[in-house]
């Protein structure tokens, strides 16, 4: 995939700290103009953002992209629910995981392919204190290493 054809608008990054990303999939964002602009400025959030299946459709909750400054009497609501595009296969079989097995969809990222908004979306399972400070142990562990590897290197 060439780098230039895509544009990273926004990330949630805390998402790989609270989750176990099980699975990424690629879904279609259905954007009012004001929001593309906002977008594509960089003005969004993900933070405390999720997804979730209603009547057979996608939705993308709790996203916050801010209004566009130039945007007037047509801005958006910065927290409204928006549809995500996803294949009506793609859309069964999260409905099976996320009701069954505790799955959660959580989007790590929105981003922009050949001028189109796509959001990254993970089918995630939470994940427990214990499991955080096993994460951040070993990538205290890591840097250490690494740095003591580099000093190794520089003696």
């Amino acid at each position: 995939m060439k780098q230039d054809t895509f544009k990273i608008a926004t990330e949630n990054r805390k998402a790989r700290h609270d989750y176990h990303i099980e699975e990424t999939m690629e879904a279609g964002l259905v954007l009012t103009g004001t929001e593309v602009k906002s977008l594509r400025l960089g003005r969004a959030n993900l933070r405390d953002s999720y997804a979730e299946v209603k009547k057979g459709e996608v939705f993308l909750l709790n996203s916050h992209i801010s209004p566009y400054e130039q945007g007037n009497r047509f801005n958006h609501d910065p927290l409204r629910p928006r549809k995500l595009l996803l294949h009506r296969s793609e859309i069964r079989r999260l409905i099976g995981k996320v009701r069954e097995k505790g799955y959660t969809l959580v989007p790590l990222k929105i981003y922009f392919k050949k001028g189109k908004a796509k959001v990254e979306l993970a089918l995630a399972r939470g994940k427990k204190l214990y499991d955080k400070r096993e994460d951040m142990l070993e990538r205290d562990a890591r840097r250490e290493m690494e740095r003591a590897f580099r000093e190794r290197q520089k003696g």
